[in-house]
């Protein structure tokens, strides 16, 4: 509705919060005049010109700021030509480092508009899943370590409270921010902290996410103290617009609700919100201002969701128009009332860079890159992934059985299911970021005659485990459970590992788990996950490629027709490994022609689980290029649960030490193959000795995965000294004579 312009100007002359609240500096809107500034219309997207892209030749007033005090002096056009500075200077850090691109790019104005009105770290500033929070470190003195993003040694990609004391909640998983604010918010005011202000930024994906309805809900009904605000790019699956059951649309339904409050509202500027503004005044200023309320409701959306959950709905606003964002926080800052509010702003992903804002991820996650043409710099590994290779061997499964469809968590990409869409469309269905819904949702499938492959990252299945146990294995529904990124995942670090699906899968009854040491197992599971009908199963696999039909004859020892590695996949027999090499090479499996290990102490085996078995190998070989005398066995479990028990007697009755190998965390393969040896009577004569290699009970941080797996001691030449100690040939337990 259109107001007169008396009404108008009765408004903004108004009682407002400022007058009931001190302020330690005059506010943005006073200085800066942007009251009654026109409404600053949302970018389409950036003008391009094409390439070469290239930013500013320097930036005086980025380089002025060391900490977020230095900006609170700035004015409005210092703080835009701020935003232009801090833009490019994540660029430039990015294309050399590789990371979490456009969703940093995409929060700029926000980053700056927060750190501006709000004074950490007595105020806190929450970063959902935190992957865009590289404006904020650049912002609160990390600047000069950019070049060590996600490197062994270097600064995270996500926030980490040991790393600054401006991160104030560290974050890698998604949905919990609007919880930690509520945590601190209720924690400011219990212990009677003189300023109260939790800003959670949350996005449109996230928010999907079951955690955080549920910390609305527990917000509005305590009235928590505390500001939300969304960050809606339309962006909600890794990427958004897969083809599947749901068609190509953001995975989400309160996607579609938030696109809607956009198409049939235009953005508020400051003007709009102040005549809002008055729920959240003072009672006795509300009833000076009731008359004008009565104007202003028909301005803003009433009844939202948001609404009905106890939320203060503001919205929806221009991301990346600083003229209306700053006001509006600083009135949201200066605001007595304590029941939280939710600021709805639209901006897009990869705001600036348009090759960004092309690309049908956004550049979300990228390598290195060419600054000027945004191409990046990738390896030339001729070999696939085996998440390519896992979606390849599913669609053939399901080209043969209709009944197969494949589920994901908002991560098409990441778990192949984006291959999977593109073939079978209707049998691919994106649930949001809702893993335990996922798990749950693929039970009922299974109940009614479905095969579901649950396709979920290893670290994330850990939201759903309960799930797992009441909903999958009670029941023993053939649910089959597909954990991407098993193991160590190289720069996201240890949010994002995933070692311990084998430990806390372990645990449950009913389950079959299997783990593939090369792209030919992989696909053989797959085929035995499908074919499977008796209870559930688990594979799990690491991020990395396949390894080529070279390596899989000369180390692995395949016979390949033709030299080429097979694309069909072929039943294995549930719980049972297998024997790769025999002393004298993997040519030898039956080591009838070997001469070595004569006597029992000289020979030793490893029994490796997943693809640690390639280090495996590569050890064998050069402890009997080392001694003539050593004999050395290495075998493939491919099974968890059930263990190959016979597999496991005949290794331990044949060899003097044994050493177990697998890319998971104490609890896990080792220590179930452990438990059978000791109840079975293995060590009963002294005879055996068992040495289990995992990775040690400590996080490790972001690196390349072969960095991590040398920290956490699992490469070739850990799981060599490991067997001449236990055949003591070595004196002194110590990896520098090893090498020497």
């Amino acid at each position: 509705m259109r107001f007169l312009p008396s009404v108008a100007a009765l408004l903004l002359a108004a009682p407002t919060a400022a007058a009931f609240a001190p302020q330690s500096r005059g506010s943005f809107a006073a200085r800066a005049n942007v009251g009654t500034a026109p409404l600053t219309r949302m970018a389409e997207g950036t003008v391009d010109n094409g390439p070469p892209y290239s930013g500013p030749a320097t930036k005086p007033i980025l380089d002025s700021v060391k900490s977020p005090d230095d900006m609170k002096g700035l004015n409005l056009q210092e703080l835009k030509q701020l935003a232009h500075e801090l833009r490019w200077e994540v660029l430039e850090a990015v294309s050399k480092t590789g990371g979490h691109l456009s969703s940093s790019l995409g929060v700029i104005e926000l980053t700056v508009a927060l750190h501006y009105v709000f004074d950490m770290p007595e105020d806190d500033i929450i970063w959902d899943v935190s992957h865009q929070c590289y404006p904020h470190k650049i912002l609160t003195g990390r600047r000069e370590r950019m070049s060590t993003l996600r490197q062994m040694g270097g600064i995270s990609g996500f926030c980490k409270r040991k790393e600054s004391k401006y991160d104030s909640f560290g974050a890698g998983h998604s949905s919990t921010s609007i919880s930690v604010a509520q945590g601190m918010s209720v924690a400011k005011k219990m212990l009677n902290k003189r300023r109260n202000n939790c800003i959670a930024v949350i996005g449109d994906g996230a928010i999907t996410g079951g955690m955080a309805y549920e910390a609305m809900n527990s917000a509005g009904y305590l009235r928590s103290r505390m500001i939300v605000v969304l960050n809606d790019n339309g962006q909600v699956s890794l990427p958004t617009g897969t083809q599947s059951a749901g068609g190509v649309i953001p995975a989400s339904q309160l996607s579609a609700y938030t696109s809607n409050l956009l198409v049939s509202k235009p953005f508020q500027d400051f003007r709009d919100f102040a005549k809002s503004f008055n729920k959240l005044l003072p009672t006795e200023v509300q009833g000076v201002n009731k008359r004008i309320d009565e104007y202003a409701r028909g301005i803003v959306s009433g009844g939202t969701l948001f609404e009905e959950l106890g939320f203060y709905y503001v919205g929806p606003v221009d991301g990346h128009d600083m003229d209306n964002m700053v006001p509006i926080l600083e009135k949201l800052r200066d605001s007595p009332n304590d029941k939280p509010v939710l600021l709805h702003i639209k901006t897009t992903k990869g705001m600036g860079y348009p090759p960004a804002e092309k690309a049908s991820d956004r550049m979300h996650g990228v390598a290195k890159f060419n600054l000027g043409t945004g191409v990046q710099v990738k390896g030339k590994s001729s070999a696939p992934s085996l998440t390519s290779i896992f979606a390849n061997a599913l669609i053939d499964q399901a080209t043969e059985d209709r009944t197969i469809v494949g589920i994901t968590a908002a991560m098409p990409g990441g778990t192949g299911m984006d291959i999977f869409g593109r073939r079978f469309p209707k049998r691919t269905f994106d649930v949001g970021i809702a893993e335990q819904h996922a798990v749950t949702m693929a039970a009922g499938m299974a109940c009614e005659g479905l095969k579901p492959f649950c396709c979920i990252y290893s670290t994330f299945m850990q939201r759903g485990y309960d799930q797992v146990m009441h909903d999958v294995a009670i029941q023993n529904l053939p649910v089959r459970m597909i954990l991407d990124r098993a193991g160590l995942v190289g720069n996201d670090g240890p949010t994002h590992h995933g070692c311990y699906d084998l430990a806390y899968m372990g645990a449950i009854p009913n389950l079959t788990i299997m783990a593939p040491s090369d792209e030919i197992e992989l696909r053989n599971m797959v085929a035995t996950c499908a074919a499977f009908d008796d209870g559930p199963t688990v594979l799990r696999y690491p991020r990395g490629t396949g390894y080529g039909a070279e390596k899989l004859t000369k180390l692995f020892g395949y016979e390949l027709p033709d030299g080429e590695v097979p694309t069909k996949g072929e039943v294995l027999p549930i719980g049972k490994g297998r024997i790769v090499r025999r002393p004298g090479g993997v040519g030898d499996v039956n080591g009838s022609a070997s001469s070595r290990g004569k006597k029992r102490e000289d020979r030793v085996c490893i029994l490796s689980i997943g693809t640690r078995l390639h280090e495996s190998l590569v050890a064998a070989n050069e402890v009997e290029e080392a001694d003539p005398e050593l004999g050395v066995t290495v075998a493939d479990a491919r099974f968890m649960k059930p263990l190959d028990v016979d597999l496991i007697r005949e290794l331990a009755d044949d060899h003097g030490a044994m050493v177990i190998v697998e890319e998971g965390s104490i609890g896990g393969f080792g220590d179930h193959v452990l438990h059978f040896l000791a109840l079975d009577g293995a060590f009963d004569d002294g005879k055996l000795k068992v040495r289990p290699m995992v990775i040690p009970d400590v996080l490790i941080e972001a690196g390349t995965q072969h960095e991590q797996y040398e920290q956490a001691g699992l490469n070739s030449r850990h799981i060599r000294g490991t067997l001449l100690r236990l055949t003591k040939r070595v004196k002194v337990p110590v990896l520098e004579e090893l090498e020497s």
